[in-house]
């Protein structure tokens, strides 16, 4: 790859964490996700007592829906107004309009100052050079006494052999982020699941980083 290409990698990965890149992205009409629930948040969330739960980086909103179906009273959060519309439109098209709110914000510049929730949740929001230890404390300030925190995100693998620096330095092992946690938590799961996936039309074998930790009473 010449140094041109690099640049050019590089300047397209940076709009990946800018509110423009994903706006951009979903500035079409068709579904950009599968619109099904991400497979750990299932896992883990399907035996829970729903409450409030907040969902940090909603996209399209599958994961709000999924939550909303099953009795939950859910927040989506993103930074993309275009995301955020779609996810509305969505919720409507399932019926549980009425169970969700939407929170246009930054992950990196997230505060929960008096909210709380017994569910806050993350799915695949990475933030580049190591920010998602910062951005994952702040999510942990939203999680009310006994709730759950449950963040997934890509492991760095073979699955992913194509990433440009900033890209890689996004990506995590679910035991780098239990610094994020405050005294009063207690991680439940620390693990990298495996899950299939499919890239250029072949299935390959990608990592989960899971981590699920409960706040004391």
């Amino acid at each position: 790859m010449s140094g041109q290409e690099r640049r050019q990698g590089e300047g397209d990965t940076a709009a990946m964490f800018e509110p423009h890149g994903w706006d951009a992205r979903y500035a079409g009409t068709e579904k950009f996700w599968s619109g099904e629930p991400n497979p750990q948040l299932v896992a883990e969330a399907s035996g829970l007592t729903p409450g409030h739960a907040l969902d940090v980086g909603c996209g399209e909103g599958g994961d709000v829906v999924w939550l909303a179906r099953r009795g939950w009273t859910v927040t989506g959060a993103d930074f993309s107004a275009n995301a955020l519309g779609r996810a509305a439109r969505h919720a409507e098209e399932a019926g549980v309009a009425d169970r969700v709110e939407w929170w246009q914000i930054d992950a990196r510049e997230f505060e929960a100052g008096r909210r709380a929730y017994a569910l806050v949740t993350s799915h695949y929001l990475h933030v580049p050079d190591g920010g998602m230890v910062k951005a994952v404390r702040a999510m942990a300030a939203a999680v009310a006494p006994g709730g759950h925190l449950l963040v997934v995100g890509h492991a760095a693998g073979a699955a992913f052999t194509d990433l440009t620096p900033s890209q890689r330095t996004a990506m995590f092992d679910a035991d780098d982020l239990l610094p994020s946690l405050p005294e009063d938590f207690h991680a439940l799961v620390v693990e990298q699941r495996p899950r299939q996936l499919v890239r250029g039309g072949e299935p390959v074998l990608a990592y989960d980083s899971t981590l699920l930790a409960q706040r004391k009473r």
